[in-house]
């Protein structure tokens, strides 16, 4: 009995998750082609792509802050990458004093808000002339997305098979071979995943990109805002929804050229 239930609920729960993703969309693409939309009418006003002639006029500055956000977002995931890689070994790896503190040093960020310690980084980048810079914002977001690269990398880390390291010592590889060949093909989950959540997390960053790059350097969150809070949520939602095929597009690149790493290099 409990088991046909069971598999009663596993379609209505599917059906349920599949409404709550596809039901905001939907949302947004109405608002996005009507000229208002009012209550009590179910469906907006006229259809009108205004808001998308907007979004897509020159003017309006939309394919330079897109083409600025993935350049932030990218060059972010692959500093984290490389400063992730020796933190994560050593977490997964090495038993010293104090281990648990230095893991809990480097997820903080993502536990402490914002606004708690991005006034004092913006008084240390005023001193080093970073403030209003693209290096500066890059290293801005290194804090909100370094700890979920490091987590990621941690636990891959801990998962290694290093007998395979072993054996590849045994018949002569060297070093770089054997990490090249043995470790990175096991690391790529990890990598992949953290590099998905910095991505994302990058992207996503309003108020770190608004104070450090003090309104000079234009994401597309920037550009998005202000329409989202109140100025025109018909172009307000054009902008969502070009925000969220910048992400979709950025992370199937990710995974296919995952997968085809993996299909080249015959690894399942």
């Amino acid at each position: 009995m409990v088991s046909r239930l069971f598999k009663l609920l596993i379609p209505v729960f599917l059906t349920g998750m599949v409404l709550l993703n596809i039901i905001p969309l939907l949302l947004l693409i109405f608002l996005s082609l009507g000229s208002s939309w009012m209550w009590p009418h179910l469906f907006p006003g006229p259809i009108s792509l205004s808001s998308w002639k907007y979004v897509i006029n020159p003017a309006a500055g939309s394919l330079p802050a897109l083409k600025t956000s993935l350049q932030i977002a990218l060059t972010a995931t692959l500093i984290n990458l490389i400063l992730a890689m020796p933190a994560a070994k050593s977490l997964a790896h090495y038993h010293f004093k104090g281990r648990k503190a230095c893991e809990l040093i480097l997820l903080l960020p993502a536990l402490i808000p914002p606004w708690a310690v991005i006034t004092g980084i913006h008084k240390t980048f005023i001193y080093l002339n970073l403030t209003d810079t693209m290096s500066g914002v890059i290293l801005a977001h290194l804090l909100p997305t370094l700890p979920y690269m490091v987590r990621a990398l941690t636990i891959s880390f801990a998962s290694i098979d290093y007998s395979l390291e072993e054996q590849a010592y045994l018949l002569g590889g060297n070093k770089s071979q054997t990490f090249f060949y043995i470790t990175l093909p096991q690391l790529l989950p990890g990598i992949a995943a953290g590099s998905i959540l910095s991505v994302l997390i990058s992207l996503s960053e309003y108020l770190t990109t608004l104070i450090i790059g003090g309104g000079q350097v234009l994401t597309l969150t920037l550009v998005m805002f202000p329409f989202v809070n109140g100025g025109n949520p018909s172009i307000g939602a054009a902008y969502s929804l070009l925000f969220a095929l910048m992400a979709l597009i950025t992370l199937f690149s990710l995974d296919t050229f995952i997968n085809r790493y993996y299909s080249e290099n015959k690894l399942y």
